[in-house]
């Protein structure tokens, strides 16, 4: 791999391996998608959030994260429309459990194209929820030239090649994720009072994450 300039790479695989099963905003969103709404959702939740890894890796491969990281306003504004995009879904969550039917089968079953629309907006969400996380595009900055040889020709090509590494990873473990997320939720699916709950509890925690990232614009 010294031939692309990479280096280290045995060790970028293993940090990043640990950098996914650390919980996060990502992880906490695909938990979320799928105990509410099932082991798709979850997937499609996570395939979203892939493909706003890849807008991050293409932006910080040319240079536009490094302006990101630089502009102390253009942070903070990212990051304030990412808490506020989190609180907006989180509510809506919660807002959704009123006046839900006592039992869940009286709920009418989606249509294929209800379906359809479903899983292009739930992709639509997670990709805005990892877009708008700069936290990401910074990481990215600072964590990948570790692994890249300072006087390569092949720069942007080795930021690319660990870009996908990472989002492969990434993607794999959230699907794992939604998998085994799904799977409880099942236990709870015939029980619509215990439902309710488990939408307001998800819709708390993606309330709770958009206070963690907006408190951090005090800092």
């Amino acid at each position: 791999m010294t031939t692309l300039g990479l280096i280290h790479l045995p060790l970028f695989v293993l940090s990043t391996l640990l950098l996914n099963v650390t919980p996060g905003p990502d992880t906490a969103y695909v938990v979320g998608r799928s105990l509410a709404q099932g082991r798709a959702a979850g997937l499609v939740s996570s395939f979203g959030i892939s493909a706003g890894c890849c807008v991050h890796v293409l932006a910080a491969s040319l240079g536009l994260s490094a302006l990101l990281a630089t502009s102390t306003y253009a942070f903070a504004a990212i990051k304030c429309v990412g808490a506020v995009y989190l609180a907006y879904l989180g509510t809506r969550m919660i807002w959704a459990t009123r006046g839900r039917k006592p039992l869940a089968a009286a709920m009418p079953a989606a249509m294929p194209g209800q379906r359809a629309r479903s899983y292009r907006k739930l992709f639509f969400q997670g990709f805005l929820t990892n877009v708008l996380n700069p936290k990401v595009a910074v990481f990215f900055l600072s964590f990948f030239p570790q692994f890249v040889q300072p006087d390569t020709a092949h720069r942007t090509l080795a930021f690319l090649m660990l870009g996908g590494i990472f989002i492969v990873m990434s993607t794999v473990w959230n699907g794992i994720v939604a998998w085994v997320s799904a799977g409880v939720s099942r236990g709870i699916s015939g029980n619509a009072a215990v439902k309710t709950w488990v939408d307001r509890a998800v819709g708390a925690l993606f309330i709770g994450v958009a206070a963690r990232i907006a408190a951090t614009l005090r800092s």
